[in-house]
């Protein structure tokens, strides 16, 4: 463990834990990660994402590539997620299964450390992010089909605010504003981003 360092697991867990929320938050507290993008009229679907953070000496955040073949999002930087079935318990059940789906990552290797508010998305999903902590000692075995590549990122990289960067698109003759951070040569970017945001705002801005 590195003296003085915050984001040592023995110190970041135990602050995660006090300022995220015990259990999945209600639906009514969802709201848009983007803000300036309507929402489709259309039926939400649950879903979850794990944000699987790695407790090694300094903690870092494990992200997947999705692979080039999916309908879409094709290619873009991910958490393991995906919509929750009747058969999961919660979001929590629902984010661990898909860790396994999609990169191999048992849930032996997991501990909920806690929730954000969920995120509406202009796919029509309703997602609950869900705060975890993973054995360093874990063994990953990619599915091809939906994931081709899996990496870390330092924790501290992504909780510095002067690397969420703002950046612009046009989507049907509208032009809206999302996070991007840009490290190494990953792209994370629009709904991956917004939540590493929306996690920032939650231990560091308070909610």
């Amino acid at each position: 463990m590195t003296a003085g360092d915050p984001f040592a697991p023995a110190a970041f867990f135990p602050f995660a834990r006090e300022r995220l929320d015990p259990a999945p938050p209600p639906a009514e507290r969802a709201r848009p990660i983007n803000p300036e993008r309507p929402m489709p009229r259309m039926a939400l679907r649950d879903a979850a994402v794990l944000i699987p953070i790695v407790a090694r000496e300094t903690a870092s955040v494990l992200l997947t590539r999705r692979t080039l073949t999916l309908r879409k999002h094709a290619g873009q930087i991910a958490f393991p997620g995906g919509a929750i079935d009747p058969t999961d318990r919660d979001a929590a059940d629902a984010a661990k299964r898909e860790a396994f789906e999609e990169v191999g990552l048992s849930a032996d290797k997991i501990e909920t450390i806690g929730f954000l508010d969920p995120y509406l998305v202009g796919t029509g999903y309703r997602i609950t992010p869900v705060v975890a902590k993973v054995d360093p000692d874990h063994a990953l075995v990619l599915n091809p089909a939906e994931v081709d590549a899996a990496f870390e990122v330092p924790l501290a990289f992504l909780m510095t605010e002067a690397n969420h960067r703002r950046g612009t698109r046009e989507f049907e003759g509208v032009r809206y504003h999302f996070y991007e951070m840009p490290y190494d040569d990953h792209y994370i970017w629009g709904v991956t981003a917004g939540i590493v945001r929306g996690l920032y705002e939650r231990l560091y801005r308070g909610s």
